[in-house]
């Protein structure tokens, strides 16, 4: 299993957005992120943005490729896309680039 963790931003202005859209992710969503292997997914939110994301899987390219070939996630990207900093016209999971592990109490 692959113990995946990554940054993005948030912009300041859209923190509350970002928050209310979490509460509530479309079921559909839910679906295909556990069909396409994303396990134990959460998302950690500064106040001035920060946002980390970790998930367990058994290989995080191929649940990237199940993620990208869903309809459910190019209209759930679409919606985020403007809540993000420094996404240079790329979709926010376009950049979710995984960080390198460097410790693990096990």
């Amino acid at each position: 299993m692959q113990r995946v963790c990554f940054l993005l931003k948030v912009r300041e202005d859209r923190l509350a957005e970002y928050r209310e859209r979490h509460a509530a992710v479309w079921p559909e969503m839910l679906e295909a992120l556990f069909a396409t292997g994303w396990h134990n997914y959460s998302l950690f939110l500064r106040d001035d943005g920060l946002l980390v994301g970790y998930l367990e899987t058994e290989d995080f390219a191929a649940a990237i490729a199940g993620m990208e070939a869903t309809e459910v996630n190019s209209r759930w990207q679409a919606e985020m896309a403007t809540l993000f900093e420094s996404l240079d016209g790329a979709r926010p999971d376009e950049v979710m680039k995984p960080l390198t592990e460097v410790f693990h109490l096990a």
